[in-house]
């Protein structure tokens, strides 16, 4: 999936390079020339768009219309807004992330402008966009217990663990619990002779420490 970052600051280009080193695609928009050299510095030139990032055209160029999460972490509010609003609703981005300068402007950083979350520090937007985009496969839905547990969904690969089992027969974690198993559009309720199939999506409730172990199940090795 496409992450575009507006901004190719030290915010920006420290986020674009998190993100490109766990093998993400990523897009730097930036119209400074001097900071456009710098990014050529450190990043693969594919990744770099020079121009201004509240031009839908720049956008566009960048893959707007094909990215999953959009980040604005300029060090201009006015602009990260701008951008927010673009990608929420002429793009319909799944996912707006933006950096907020001037603690009292935080107030205007709402869904209403395009903003699901504001932030001001790379590594937490890293994460946050990590745990939003479901970087491996797993989707985490809603964290629990102040996110010792979590909801979580992920699709069953063909010629996994998973495919062709019945749910009484798979060694989940202990203490996981299948919730729900969503097949072609369809919701059921999860039995012990439920045989689960390639393309089933799951919903589960598990701890942190058991998701690497859940998913594991669910993919191809």
């Amino acid at each position: 999936m496409l992450v575009i970052v507006v901004g190719g600051g030290r915010t920006g280009s420290h986020l674009a390079g998190l993100l490109l080193a766990g093998g993400h695609d990523v897009r730097v928009v930036e119209d400074r020339p001097a900071v456009v050299e710098l990014l050529r510095r450190d990043l693969p030139a594919e990744a770099i768009v020079p121009g201004d990032g509240a031009d839908p055209d720049v956008l566009e160029r960048a893959g707007i219309r094909g990215a999953a999460v959009v980040a604005a972490v300029t060090g201009d509010d006015e602009d990260n807004l701008v951008v927010a609003t673009l990608a929420r609703f002429e793009y319909s981005v799944r996912r707006v992330i933006a950096r907020v300068n001037n603690p009292r402007n935080a107030w205007l950083y709402t869904p209403e402008m395009g903003v699901d979350a504001a932030v001001n520090q790379a590594d937490l937007m890293a994460k946050l966009i990590a745990e939003e985009m479901s970087l491996g496969d797993m989707t985490i839905l809603v964290k629990l217990r102040r996110g010792e547990v979590s909801l979580v969904e992920e699709r069953i690969e063909a010629g996994a663990a998973a495919d062709g089992s019945a749910v009484r027969d798979l060694p989940l974690p202990g203490g996981c619990t299948l919730a729900a198993v969503i097949r072609r559009g369809e919701v059921l309720t999860p039995r012990g002779e439920t045989v689960l199939l390639a393309g089933d999506e799951l919903i589960a409730v598990a701890r942190a420490d058991q998701q690497a172990q859940l998913s594991a199940l669910l993919r191809r090795a």
